[in-house]
């Protein structure tokens, strides 16, 4: 099976904060990968800019390493990489003064899109955007791009939403979420929507309930300082698994077009109902011999933040109406792994009796690693002794059943660049989404902050805290466990 890559016209693409690492692993392979499949075409323009004393001659360097290091062993040492390189340039420039600003504006060209991709902290995009309004930047085809975290809380997203719409369109803004760019997560769509066989069963009738997992088996590593100020609810809990939520609980859009979808998700979010303190279960991760605790590695020995977060919530609509979704997400756990299991009611009658056995129908979804689709059906168990019943699962690997295309799919990042130049703002969060999803997490926050509670210690490399199992055996039902 072999994919239609169809050429984007040649744009311009600005990458501030250029020398950075999320630049460096993710943004600079992505689209140098873009260009071996022929997707991104000679004539586009890539410009980094950052404060780091290079020349562009420097930052070609800086960029040849950075790729074969994170292109996924696509270097193309046929030339390929050498033509690529001749399509960056670098500007040191002043992100808060005017240093490096005119030269940047010499070289974007009048007669083609231009992005701009604000790869920098949060407190650096009011000052960027004014800039590149001030300078004469702004055009019809003009899209800036920024990074998460979209606030740190409701006032401050409605504060950013402001100081971006000062300068841009909302048609113009792109508010990148990676996990919205993954392979498996878009397939969400596809099977809920382009399957006749589950679109009748996705909802309260059928399905008892769903559980979304996104766990890692890393700590916080370098990023401690920040982490501790945000903790698993904000950096994990209100933009990814909210929005892995909201693709599984909308409704079908009229049509597969960026407003129509975000307009449906954006219906789930605000059906969402506040979270009982009782059914939130948030924890910290603890030192084992060879790696250091939550603590110690944040460098706050009584922080009170979490690294774990498990809850349970309703969209009180009439699709939904009772059936419970269970959140959970975590640093140092057993295995990394992101999944959601859509766990459907048993039959309403069993003509095999209670001794033949059986287990619920779980559609689950992996996200990652290993992407794909299972479906887990009861058949009867082979052999002489009756009718006994067990459950096996009907498996899709994208990687066995799509061939090559499946066992190297493109990056997250890839399809999102390639869609800001393309102008499809599908897979991309709008300002109202994003304040909801506030609205709906800050209650939840400053509850537990009220309370003075502290987070629960579970064992590093563990499926996490005792109570989030409790939290499912209140309700006579069990987490599915954390696999690779």
């Amino acid at each position: 099976m072999v994919s239609r890559v169809i050429p984007v016209d040649p744009f311009d693409l600005v990458v501030f904060g250029g020398t950075g690492d999320l630049a460096r692993r993710k943004i600079i392979p992505a689209l140098f990968r873009r260009y071996c499949s022929g997707q991104v075409v000679e004539g586009t323009q890539v410009i980094a800019a950052a404060r780091t004393d290079l020349d562009t001659e420097g930052y070609r360097n800086v960029a040849a390493a950075s790729i074969r290091e994170f292109s996924a062993g696509r270097a193309c040492e046929d030339g390929t990489l050498e033509r690529f390189l001749q399509m960056l340039a670098y500007v040191k420039l002043d992100a808060t003064g005017e240093e490096g600003w005119s030269a940047l504006a010499d070289l974007i060209r009048q007669d083609r899109t231009r992005a701009f991709y604000l790869s920098v902290g949060p407190s650096l995009f009011a000052p960027i955007a004014a800039r590149i309004r001030s300078h004469g930047l702004v055009n019809a085809g003009t899209r800036i791009v920024v990074e998460k975290p979209f606030g740190h809380d409701l006032e401050s997203a409605k504060a950013l939403n402001a100081t971006l719409a000062e300068h841009f369109h909302e048609t113009q803004i792109y508010r990148i979420d990676h996990y919205l760019g993954k392979e498996t997560v878009q397939n969400l769509m596809a099977v809920r929507f382009g399957n006749v066989l589950f679109e009748p069963l996705w909802n309260a009738q059928f399905v008892d309930h769903i559980q979304i997992t996104v766990a890692e088996t890393v700590g916080v590593g370098l990023r401690g300082e920040y982490y501790d100020r945000a903790g698993a609810m904000r950096d994990m809990m209100q933009n990814h698994l909210m929005q892995l939520l909201c693709l599984i609980a909308m409704e079908p859009p009229a049509r597969f077009e960026p407003d129509a979808v975000r307009d449906e998700k954006l219906k789930v979010i605000r059906a969402l109902d506040a979270v009982e303190p009782h059914h939130i279960v948030r924890g910290q991760y603890d030192a084992t011999s060879d790696s250091p605790g939550y603590r110690e590695a944040v460098g706050h020995p009584r922080s009170t933040t979490e690294s774990y977060i498990a809850l349970k919530t309703h969209v009180s609509n009439w699709r939904w109406s009772g059936t419970p979704f269970y959140l959970r997400t975590g640093k140092r756990l057993v295995a990394r792994s992101s999944v959601i299991n859509v766990v459907f009611k048993d039959a309403p009658h069993s003509i095999f009796g209670a001794d033949a056995g059986g287990a619920a129908n779980i559609l689950s979804i992996r996200l990652q690693p290993n992407e794909g689709i299972t479906m887990h059906v009861t058949i009867k168990e082979p052999g002489q002794g009756g009718m006994r019943l067990i459950d096996v699962p009907l498996d899709m690997s994208f990687a066995e059943a799509l061939g090559p295309e499946g066992q190297d799919p493109p990056d997250a990042y890839e399809r999102l660049i390639m869609d800001v130049i393309r102008g499809n703002q599908t897979l991309f969060m709008r300002g109202d989404e994003v304040e909801a999803a506030w609205a709906w997490t800050d209650p939840i926050i400053r509850g537990w902050q009220a309370r003075g509670e502290v987070p629960k210690p579970y064992e590093a490399l563990s499926k996490g805290p005792i109570d989030a199992d409790q939290l499912m055996r209140r309700d006579k039902r069990e987490w599915r466990g954390i696999k690779p």
